[in-house]
């Protein structure tokens, strides 16, 4: 790799680091192509990347940026898992890692915080962006709902009333 290739993985690495909401780094030592395969496809689902890449220049891709802490966590055979959503990365990541015990969860970062296993783990817990929305929605149109029953209540009632005094009337 020439120093013009090395720059370019910097400054993609750099930008992978600036715009991710999370990063999980994991060690992979032992894992078969075709087992990174299965993680790289899962995380593409889930709307994140896998990336692979020197330690080295990952740290230098590192400086400045906000994740900069999660540095001290490239070492060995390590892989980078990453997403926008601030959930789905740390989800997939902690999901493929119980299924395969050759994937070891190090760490991450989460914006400025720097993450270790157990708080990986915890943000996988997390609800995803898409389950927040529907919480949200759900709680908004149940109002709406609720509005609806009470302004149509008192009409059905009112017709039941009216009904019950027929069946007087004509008894």
């Amino acid at each position: 790799m020439d120093r013009a290739q090395k720059e370019k993985v910097v400054d993609e690495l750099g930008q992978i680091f600036e715009s991710s909401g999370v990063v999980v780094v994991a060690q992979y030592t032992g894992l078969t192509v075709a087992e990174m395969q299965v993680l790289r496809a899962r995380m593409r689902d889930a709307g994140g990347a896998v990336r692979v890449a020197k330690n080295r220049l990952a740290k230098i891709a590192l400086e400045g940026k906000p994740c900069e802490s999660i540095s001290g966590l490239l070492t060995g055979m390590t892989v980078l898992a990453y997403s926008e959503d601030p959930v789905a990365a740390a989800k997939v990541v902690d999901a493929y890692a119980k299924e395969n015990q050759k994937l070891v969860i190090i760490g991450g970062a989460m914006g400025e915080t720097a993450l270790d296993a157990a708080g990986v783990s915890s943000v996988a817990k997390m609800p995803s962006r898409e389950e927040l929305i529907a919480q949200v929605v759900s709680c908004i149109g149940a109002p709406a709902s609720n509005i609806a029953g009470a302004i149509g209540a008192p009409a059905s009632n009112i017709a039941s009333i009216l009904t019950t005094l027929e069946e007087r009337e004509a008894a």
